[in-house]
């Protein structure tokens, strides 16, 4: 009964209120003549229909649903408080001494490895994947993160590509722990910018920046040369092209699809049962977002690796792209934890 109801609240959070977008003469017209309010009272079919043109459902997959409120009581409050210390007084400072310890092994490491072995091409770059494998990993001890990873490891092959759905630019640390993946991504500003172009740039990283339309050209035949290589990072995509809410994934770019390699589909799934990982980058920058996570209690997640699909004859690589968006297994498990995962403090 509580996994129903929870299910209802969500959905009530999802419904639209006609009467928001209704004319306010059509309510306060006077007794005695029909007003749109009570026309769609008429029948909850009229009030659905209505509901459904003024909620977009593309909007839901970039909107964050807040968590319902508990601390409401006299009796709830104090513990909420102490959460609240615990996490801020406690826990944040123990998370960056560790973040900041991981960075200090990381750096002490790398620039030597980068700088001394560049003439042992092979080894400096297996060390490096290692070292980018380990810093990443202290990111997600920074979080406190319980990640379960389901299904055979990625290898380093020729003719594939992995394509993930997106919902943070954690995505990639939480998958990167555990493969070093080259992946392609925007060119971002600041703190982030710097480690794209120095650390990433050796894992063979491809970057592009929307507002250059000559960019579309070259980093197309980067990807065609990457997935060539024997030897090169397995190359991860997120073909949804920006962060989703992890209820529901939107159409697949069809970049990755036109590739003629095989594409490896990989499902992450957050639970929100500590925190919501949905980076929205309109509202939040992603330096918040990473402090958002440590002041969190965990950040749980599930990584699936489902089964290598290949272009089907005759098929094209747009209705490979939206084959893939609409994947059954994909899409089951975005929805399994929608009526399970419970608030807490």
């Amino acid at each position: 009964m509580s996994k129903l109801n929870t299910s209802n609240s969500e959905l009530d959070l999802d419904r639209p209120n006609i009467e928001d977008y209704l004319p306010s003469g059509s309510i306060q017209e006077p007794r005695g003549k029909l007003r749109l309010r009570d026309l769609l009272d008429i029948s909850p079919t009229l009030t659905e229909a209505a509901g459904a043109i003024v909620d977009d459902s593309f909007t839901r997959c970039f909107k964050s649903n807040p968590p319902e409120p508990w601390n409401w009581n006299v009796y709830l409050f104090p513990l909420w408080c102490l959460g609240v210390v615990v996490r801020y007084g406690f826990l944040f400072p123990l998370r960056v001494l560790v973040l900041t310890l991981g960075w200090i092994i990381f750096l002490s490491c790398y620039f030597p490895v980068h700088t001394l072995l560049k003439r042992n091409d092979k080894l400096r770059k297996k060390l490096e994947r290692g070292l980018v494998e380990l810093i990443c990993s202290f990111f997600v001890a920074s979080w406190t993160g319980v990640i379960k990873y389901h299904g055979p490891r990625p290898s380093m092959r020729p003719r594939q590509v992995f394509v993930a759905n997106h919902t943070s630019m954690i995505d990639f640390i939480v998958l990167e722990q555990m493969t070093a993946f080259a992946v392609i991504m925007q060119k971002h500003p600041g703190w982030v910018g710097l480690l794209q172009s120095t650390i990433l740039e050796s894992l063979g990283c491809i970057w592009f920046n929307r507002s250059e339309s000559k960019d579309r050209g070259i980093v197309t035949r980067k990807l065609r040369e990457h997935v060539e290589g024997a030897d090169n990072n397995p190359l991860l995509i997120f073909p949804e092209g920006t962060c989703v809410n992890n209820h529901y994934t939107v159409m697949f770019k069809k970049g990755a699809f036109e590739l003629g390699c095989t594409v490896c589909p990989i499902a992450i799934k957050y639970n929100k049962i500590f925190v919501d990982a949905f980076w929205n980058s309109r509202k939040q920058s992603f330096t918040m977002h990473l402090l958002q996570l440590m002041t969190s209690w965990a950040v749980v997640c599930d990584v699936w690796y489902l089964e290598p699909q290949n272009l089907k004859p005759g098929e094209t690589p747009i209705e490979f792209a939206e084959r893939l968006s609409q994947h059954q297994c994909l899409n089951a498990i975005l929805h399994a934890f929608m009526t399970s995962e419970t608030k807490t403090f």
